[in-house]
């Protein structure tokens, strides 16, 4: 497991679907966008701090009112606010 990975746990979750998202940082995990090919995942600084509720939507795991276009959108907004926290962290560096 990556430090970006680890770093995961106890953050709030950046995806926040509403009416999905359970705001329980203790379930949070790093969400990576789809994409990365069979049985490959794409690199950390493409993915989310995502809590269980949200990451379970975003795999298709429960139903959502939302269009996978709309739950793509949410996980990729996510991205870019995990992606300043890593900023913050020390763990990503900006170009």
């Amino acid at each position: 497991m990556s430090k970006i990975s680890k770093s995961a746990w106890g953050e709030d979750c950046m995806v926040r679907i509403p009416g999905v998202c359970n705001f329980t940082p203790e379930t949070t995990v790093l969400a990576h966008l789809g994409g990365g090919g069979m049985g490959r995942k794409k690199p950390d600084y493409h993915a989310a701090y995502t809590c269980s509720s949200c990451h379970d939507a975003l795999d298709g795991r429960v139903q959502t009112p939302y269009t996978r276009d709309e739950l793509e959108l949410m996980h990729r907004q996510g991205v870019e606010r995990t992606q300043d926290k890593l900023m913050e962290k020390g763990l990503m560096k900006s170009c």
